[in-house]
């Protein structure tokens, strides 16, 4: 199969979907590979690395020629134009917040496959993970930075010092967002509380890190309690697939304290907090209600060297899936058929159309077709 990777062109966006040693195993296997001009640069990969690796290099439109296309973000509307029906697209979609994307696969009949709803019989999302974790402890980095008083913040110092109170990270949601930033937030000495719907979650939160955080259930009542004295709200909540809920009201903000934070990582999926909306790396934060909202969707692209080499890692073992049998490995992963979104004009994932109001057809009806 002809694999094409370009250049990812979304604000600040610096990852590439493959790197040097996972386009030399796919040429391995025998495929071909084009790799569009500087893809690599955000991350430290120059072109001759790819050469040497067997690819060959090209324009944009070069990529996007392949059978399979392989990106990190989705196409933003610049590159809708590529978008066909022969073509299989294999990146993070995230369509449950963005019907434009939705609306212009549909019409291009494009296949995509998402990295964000391949999923394992365990339940595990073995390709959404190592961004969510790069994400989860990003967001304590990021949240402590706008803390301080010359950005906005209220001038707290998270990890306090001898006779002064650590400032608190409020977490909502204990998955591998979760996780990763109460890692970073405790490495910090903050005080820090996790919530979440799950009582086996918190248990085992409470036992991997021996008692030293806060574990409550998430629900209004608790949230509302903890409002007034959170330094930092990190949004960590996902429904694999679909829009996130609005757990943080927006009539909940007037009981935060003047120039706290919210980094809400769900934001690709519509955010856990009702006035969280999408920003960019160039202009990452907005004020509502004195509170500092940090709503930046491609978190893991300030941090692209990590990033490139932790996604390709996971990514892979799909990828090699996807060009040695096409759209029949789709039909023999069970893993693979959960992360086709659209197929021949079709929606194929229900989480997408629940949330969009769109008409759903089941992904094993567009495999046998």
């Amino acid at each position: 199969m002809k694999i094409g990777l370009p250049k990812e062109i979304k604000v600040k966006e610096n990852r590439v979907a493959l790197t040097p040693g996972g386009v030399g195993t796919l040429v391995r296997r025998g495929h071909s590979v084009v790799v569009e001009h500087n893809a690599g640069v955000g991350s430290g990969i120059q072109d001759a690395e790819y050469v040497q690796a067997g690819a060959t290099m090209g324009s944009a439109a070069d990529a996007w020629a392949a059978d399979m296309v392989v990106k990190v973000k989705e196409p933003i509307a610049s590159e809708y134009g590529y978008l066909r029906e022969d073509l299989l697209l294999f990146t993070y979609l995230h369509l449950a917040a963005d019907r434009e994307l939705t609306e212009a696969l549909l019409k291009a009949g494009t296949t995509g496959v998402a990295y964000e709803t391949v999923q394992e019989t365990d339940g595990s999302l073995p390709l959404l993970s190592p961004m969510s974790e790069v994400a989860g402890r990003l967001s304590v980095q990021a949240g402590a930075y706008h803390l301080q008083k010359p950005v906005g913040g209220r001038g707290v110092l998270l990890g306090g010092v001898p006779g002064v109170q650590a400032g608190h990270v409020v977490i909502v949601g204990g998955g591998v967002v979760g996780t990763n930033a109460a890692k970073m937030a405790m490495g910090l000495g903050a005080k820090v509380t996790v919530l979440d719907v799950s009582h086996r979650r918190l248990t085992y939160l409470d036992d991997v890190f021996f008692g030293k955080l806060t574990t409550m259930m998430s629900s209004e009542a608790n949230i509302r309690a903890l409002l007034p004295e959170t330094d930092l709200l990190v949004g960590a909540v996902l429904i694999p697939g679909a829009k996130a809920p609005h757990l943080v009201t927006r009539d909940m903000l007037p009981l935060m304290q003047e120039g706290s934070v919210i980094v809400d990582v769900a934001v690709d999926q519509g955010g856990c907090v009702e006035t969280i909306h999408a920003t960019t790396h160039d202009d990452p934060t907005y004020i509502v209600d004195g509170v500092i909202h940090y709503g930046v969707a491609n978190m893991p692209g300030a941090v692209p060297r990590t990033s490139t080499f932790a996604l390709t890692n996971q990514t892979l073992p799909y990828a090699l899936q996807l060009a040695e049998r096409g759209i029949d490995a789709v039909r023999r992963s069970k893993a693979l058929a959960l992360g086709l979104n659209t197929r021949a004009g079709k929606l194929t994932y229900k989480g997408v159309a629940d949330a969009l109001g769109l008409d759903y057809t089941p992904p094993e009806e567009m495999l046998l077709a």
